[in-house]
C-alpha cells in the first residue's frame, strides 16, 4: 500500500501569532455579568434590542459602548469593551438556548476571530486578481506607417478588455466573491467581518469607489435565518459595522462617496431575510458563489424541550425535513441518519443552494470526521464534489469557548470529485491567525483518494493526528499496516471464517436507570460483583481488573470500591467474557483496555464486550486448554499497540463505541501454528 505524504512543521511563532487569541477568552471570563443582566432586564429580546440601540448611540458619538449603556445595567468589564459584537452574539445565543427550553450557561457563539481566519484564508490576498504588470510601450512614432492604424486599433480593443476585467461582476473590488451567503445568519457575524475585511482593503482608495464598491457588496448578500430578531439584530448590526467604518451615514441621507441610511436600510432589508433555509426554497435567483456559515449544533431530539407540545414539535419537524423534496421532486436530504444534528442538513442545504464551483466554509463539530451515521455526508462531500480542507481542533477551549467538543472546519468546492483533501491539524491557539488563515508552520496530512479509501473503507473518515512527528509517523504506521486486514466482525477473520460471526454488545446493567440496585462494596452484602469502566486499569504494559472481589489490596477509599456491587435481578452469565471500557477518562494511557472477566460478576453498560460464537469458544479452549487462558491470550492480540493507534486515530469522540470495535482491524497473531482446517 502507497504511504500518504505527511509534513509536521516546526513551531515557531511570533509574539503577535502567540497573543492572537488571548481576547477569545473575554466571553467566558465575564459570564457573571451576564446573570447580573439577566436580573436587571430578564426579557432578553429587550436585551438584545437595547445593546444595538447603544452599541449605535456610542458609534454615532465615536465613545466606547459602556459611556451608551442604561444606567441601570451592571457595570460593563473591561474584558467585553472589545467587541461589542462578540457580546451581541452571545445574547442572542443565550436567547434562543432559553426559547428552546435549554439552558442559557449552555449556550455559546462563534468567536469572531475564527470566522476572521477564515475569511482571510477564502478571500485573502492570495485570492484577490494580482495587479498586472505595466506592459513594455513603444512609441506610435517609432512603427512604420503602415502598422500605426492597426497598432491603434489593438491598443483601443486592449483598453476595453481592461476596463471589462475591472468592471467584473463576479467580486467585489475588494476581492469578495458575489452573491456570498450564509444560511444561518444569527446576528450577522460572518456579514460583519466581511464588511471588516472590505473597508480595510479600500482603504486608500477614492469616497466614490469605496461607495460604489460597498453597493455591489449589500446587494450580493444573501443571509437567511428562521428567527425574527436575529434577522433584526443582523440588519441593525452590519448597519452599525458600515457605519464605524465610515461607509454609511448612520444620521443622514449621505453624500458623495457615502450611502444614506435609508438607502443602506432598503438594500439590507432586501438582502437578510426571515426563512427557513432547510425547508423553503432559497428566496434569492442566483445562486451564491460563497457560502460562510456556523450552523446550529443541535439534535432534533433536543429541540423544543422547553415547550407543553415539544413531542409532536419535534416529531412534525423530523418529519417535514425527512419528507422535504427538490424542485424534481427527489428527497431534498440524504444525510438524515440517526440522531439527526441539524448542522449536518445545513451542510447538506448549502452545497444544494451554491453555484457549481463555488465555495462552502463550515464550523462544525468534529464528530462529523468520523462518527458512523455522518458517512453518508462523508460521501457526498468526496464523491460528489471537491472535499479541499479540514482544519481540525480536538481541543477547542482557548479557541471556542463555551464548547466541550472538538471541531472541524470544512472547505469544500461544490461540483465534481476529490481527488486528494489536506487535512490541517491537529490545531491550537498558535496554528490560526486572524490575518492569514492557518499557519504555514501548522501539521498536516494529504489524504490520496486511493489509499484513504483503502484506509477507511470508503467510508472517508478523517483520522485524528497527533502533534508529535513521531507519533504522527507511529500513526501512520500502524493504519498502513492494518488498513487491509479484515474486520473483527467481518466472517473472514482468522478466528472466525464459518458463517457464525463475533458481535460487540453492550453491559447488562443500565447505571441510570437502575443505580437504586447498585451499592459500593459490601463483604458480607448479598450481591454479585458489578463492573464498571472504573475496574480497568493499565499496570505497565497489562490490563488488569481491578475489583474488591477479586483484589483484597484495593484501598477502602478507592473509586473502585464505590458502586461496585449489583443486587438487582438480572444475574451473572456463569462463563468468563472479553470486556473493553466504553467510557474513557480523558488521561487514560489508552484508549482500549480489554479485560477477562470473571462469571460471576455483570457488567454496567459503560463496559462493552464481546459475543463469541460456540466454535471460536471451542477453539481457544481447546488450543489453550481451557476457556479463560484462551480468552487471555485473545486479549493479547487485541490490547496491541498498533490496534489502540488505529482507535486512538479513528475514534469519533470519547466514548467507545460498538460500530468502532467491530470495525476494528484483526491482524493474524504471530502464533498461528495451532490455526489448522
Amino acid at each position: 500500500m502507497s504511504e500518504l505524504p505527511l509534513l509536521v512543521k516546526s513551531y515557531n511563532h511570533s509574539k503577535k501569532e502567540r497573543l492572537s487569541f488571548r481576547l477569545v477568552t473575554m466571553v467566558s471570563d465575564a459570564s457573571g455579568w451576564y446573570a447580573r443582566l439577566d436580573q436587571e432586564c430578564p426579557d432578553r429580546i429587550q436585551q438584545i434590542r437595547m445593546w444595538l440601540d447603544s452599541w449605535e448611540d456610542s458609534t454615532k458619538a465615536n465613545v466606547p459602548i459602556a459611556a451608551s449603556l442604561p444606567r441601570s445595567w451592571p457595570t460593563l468589564p473591561a474584558g467585553l469593551l472589545y467587541d461589542p459584537g462578540a457580546v451581541l452574539d452571545r445574547l442572542l445565543s443565550r436567547y434562543e438556548a432559553v426559547s428552546d427550553g435549554r439552558s442559557p450557561r449552555g449556550a455559546f457563539s462563534t468567536p469572531s476571530r475564527l470566522i476572521q481566519a477564515v475569511l482571510a484564508d477564502e478571500i485573502g490576498q492570495g485570492s484577490q486578481k494580482r495587479k498586472e504588470e505595466d506592459p513594455v510601450t513603444l512609441s506610435l512614432s517609432a512603427i512604420p506607417p503602415g502598422f500605426r492604424d492597426y497598432a491603434e486599433r489593438f491598443n483601443h480593443n486592449v483598453s476595453g478588455s481592461r476596463e471589462d476585467e475591472e468592471e467584473d461582476s463576479s467580486r467585489t473590488k475588494s476581492g469578495v466573491p458575489l452573491p456570498f451567503a450564509d444560511p444561518s445568519c444569527g446576528a450577522g457575524l460572518v456579514a460583519s467581518q466581511v464588511i471588516r475585511i472590505h473597508s480595510q482593503r479600500l482603504e486608500n482608495d477614492s469616497e466614490s469607489v469605496k461607495c460604489n464598491d460597498t453597493l455591489k457588496l449589500l446587494e450580493g448578500m444573501q443571509f437567511l435565518d428562521s428567527s425574527e430578531i436575529a434577522v433584526e439584530a443582523a440588519r441593525r448590526r452590519i448597519l452599525i459595522t458600515l457605519g464605524r467604518a465610515g461607509l454609511v451615514d448612520l444620521e443622514g441621507d449621505g453624500h458623495e462617496g457615502v450611502i444614506g441610511r435609508n438607502e443602506a436600510e432598503m438594500i439590507l432589508e432586501s438582502n437578510i431575510r426571515i426563512g427557513d433555509s432547510l425547508l423553503d426554497e432559497w428566496p434569492w435567483n442566483e445562486s451564491p458563489m460563497l457560502v460562510i456559515s456556523r450552523p446550529p449544533w443541535i439534535r432534533i431530539k433536543d429541540r423544543f424541550r422547553g415547550h407543553e407540545e415539544g413531542s409532536r414539535l419535534r416529531r412534525d419537524l423530523s418529519g417535514r425535513l425527512r419528507n422535504a423534496v427538490d424542485s424534481g421532486g427527489e428527497l431534498r436530504f440524504s444525510a438524515l441518519k440517526g440522531n439527526v444534528n441539524l448542522y449536518r442538513l445545513f451542510l447538506e442545504r448549502s452545497l444544494q443552494i451554491v453555484s457549481e464551483g463555488g465555495r462552502v466554509r463550515m464550523v462544525v463539530p468534529d464528530s462529523l470526521l468520523r462518527e458512523k451515521s455522518s458517512v453518508p455526508l462523508r460521501k457526498l462531500l468526496v464523491e460528489d464534489n471537491e472535499w479541499v480542507s479540514t482544519w481540525s481542533f480536538p481541543d477547542p477551549q482557548r479557541i471556542f469557548p463555551g464548547i466541550s467538543q472538538g471541531f472541524a472546519v470544512l472547505g469544500i468546492t461544490s461540483g465534481g470529485s476529490t481527488d486528494v483533501m489536506t487535512s490541517f491539524g491537529p490545531l491550537g491557539v498558535d496554528q490560526v491567525l486572524p490575518d492569514t488563515g492557518v499557519s504555514k508552520t501548522s501539521p498536516f496530512l494529504e489524504l490520496e483518494r486511493g489509499p484513504w479509501s483503502s484506509w477507511t473503507d470508503a467510508t472517508w473518515a478523517v483520522p485524528r493526528m497527533p502533534s508529535d512527528e513521531f507519533d504522527r509517523r507511529r500513526v501512520l504506521d500502524a493504519i498502513g499496516r492494518l488498513a487491509d486486514r479484515p474486520r473483527l466482525s467481518e466472517d473472514s477473520n482468522w478466528l472466525c471464517p464459518g458463517s457464525e460471526t463475533i458481535r460487540v454488545r453492550v453491559g447488562e446493567i443500565d447505571q441510570s436507570s437502575s443505580s437504586s440496585n447498585i451499592s459500593d462494596w459490601d463483604e458480607g452484602g448479598k450481591g454479585v460483583p458489578f463492573i464498571r469502566s472504573a475496574h480497568f486499569c493499565l499496570e505497565g504494559d497489562a490490563v488488569v481488573i481491578r475489583h474488591p472481589a477479586y483484589d483484597s489490596d484495593i484501598p477502602s477509599n478507592s473509586i473502585q470500591k464505590s458502586h461496585s456491587m449489583w443486587s438487582g435481578d438480572n444475574k451473572s452469565k456463569g462463563f468468563p467474557r472479553i470486556a473493553c471500557q466504553a467510557i474513557l477518562n480523558s488521561a487514560n494511557e489508552r484508549r482500549l483496555r480489554w479485560a477477562v472477566v470473571p462469571g460471576d460478576c455483570v457488567l454496567g453498560n459503560s463496559v462493552n464486550f464481546l459475543e463469541l460464537p460456540e466454535g471460536v469458544k471451542g477453539i481457544l479452549e481447546e488450543e489453550n486448554g481451557c476457556l479463560e487462558e484462551g480468552l487471555n491470550w485473545l486479549c493479547e492480540q487485541l490490547n496491541s499497540v498498533d490496534l489502540d493507534l488505529w482507535s486512538r486515530a479513528w475514534g469519533a469522540n470519547s466514548n467507545v463505541n460498538n460500530y468502532e470495535i467491530e470495525s476494528l482491524p484483526f491482524p493474524m497473531p504471530s502464533r498461528k501454528d495451532w490455526l489448522s482446517e
